[in-house]
């Protein structure tokens, strides 16, 4: 049997139980299609513009959208804990939580959202003996994988929103 055949066989099983990819079609106009239909609007920091980036990457898998037709709002914060403190009081470590909430609106009429959810992840960095430009551009790159991480999780609830809504 053909090495590539055997994962395909592997989801064979799947067909049965009502299985549908969440980009797949569903009769209407695909999950893909309508996600390239939301605007990302404006998210307010240094670490807003990284989401707001990371979102319209991820969301508008063929460029810019030609028709938006929905408005995704997102409100979004990191917190920073000092974590793995010495003796002296000096920390080792700060770990970053990021919280985003977010609600998905029809364009004109953002007070009667149609969706809304929350997203949260975390990272850290090691501060130990850190020259100042090698700590802060380790702070933008944990800043910019919570900005990816927390898209992800936006556009997945999104989709999975038009996915159970085929017709809005």
């Amino acid at each position: 049997m053909s090495s590539s055949l055997k994962p395909l066989l592997l989801l064979l099983p799947l067909a049965g139980c009502g299985f549908a990819p969440l980009y797949g079609q569903s009769g209407q106009a695909s999950v893909a299609d309508k996600l390239d239909t939301v605007a990302v609007q404006n998210i307010p920091e240094r670490t807003g513009q990284m989401l707001r980036l990371s979102l319209e990457t991820q969301l508008h898998a063929a460029g810019e959208p030609t028709q938006e037709l929905y408005a995704l709002n997102v409100t979004y914060s990191i917190g920073v804990n000092a974590i793995g403190v010495q003796q002296d009081t000096s920390a080792t470590r700060n770990r970053f939580i990021a919280h985003a909430t977010w609600s998905l609106a029809p364009i004109g009429n953002p007070a009667a959202p149609i969706a809304t959810g929350t997203a949260t992840t975390q990272d850290a960095e090691n501060i130990i003996d850190q020259q100042y430009a090698a700590l802060n551009f380790e702070t933008n790159t944990v800043n910019q994988e919570l900005a990816d991480e927390i898209a992800a999780n936006i556009t997945d609830q999104v989709a999975a929103y038009f996915k159970s809504h085929p017709n809005s």
